[in-house]
C-alpha cells in the first residue's frame, strides 16, 4: 500500500511559480508510474505529467514548456515545478502512483492563479 501526501499548492499571481511535492509513504525507485493530474471545478480529471521509474517524463501539451515533473528516490518525493502559471491552471492537483496493479492518489491541493 501507497500513501501519498500533496503540499506546496496556494495563491499565485499569473506569470508566477509554484513547486508541488507528493510525498510517499514508502520508497518511490520501486514504483514505476507516477504522476500530476488536475481537476478543474465542472470539468474532469486530467493528466498533466507522468514520470517513471528510469526519469521518463510525459506532458499535457497544455503544460508542456512550462511545467516540469522530477522524482527523488531518496526523499520518496515527486515534484512538479510550475512556471509561467496561467489563471486556466486552476485546479485542484492530486498525485497519483500506480504500484503492484494498484493505483493509489493523495488528497490533492488547490492551486490557484489570479489574473
Amino acid at each position: 500500500q501507497v500513501q501519498l501526501v500533496e503540499s506546496g499548492g496556494g495563491l499565485v499571481q499569473a506569470g508566477g511559480s509554484l513547486r508541488l511535492s507528493c510525498a510517499a509513504s514508502r520508497t518511490i525507485d520501486s514504483i514505476y508510474f507516477m504522476g500530476w493530474y488536475r481537476q478543474a471545478p465542472g470539468k474532469q480529471r486530467e493528466l498533466v505529467a507522468t514520470i517513471t521509474s528510469g526519469g521518463r517524463t510525459n506532458y499535457a501539451d497544455s503544460v508542456k514548456g512550462r511545467f516540469t515533473i522530477s522524482r527523488d528516490n531518496a526523499k520518496s518525493t515527486v515534484y512538479l515545478q510550475m512556471n509561467t502559471l496561467k489563471p486556466e491552471d486552476t485546479a485542484v492537483y492530486y498525485c497519483k502512483a500506480v504500484y503492484s496493479g494498484y493505483v493509489y492518489w493523495g488528497q490533492g491541493t488547490q492551486v490557484t492563479v489570479s489574473s
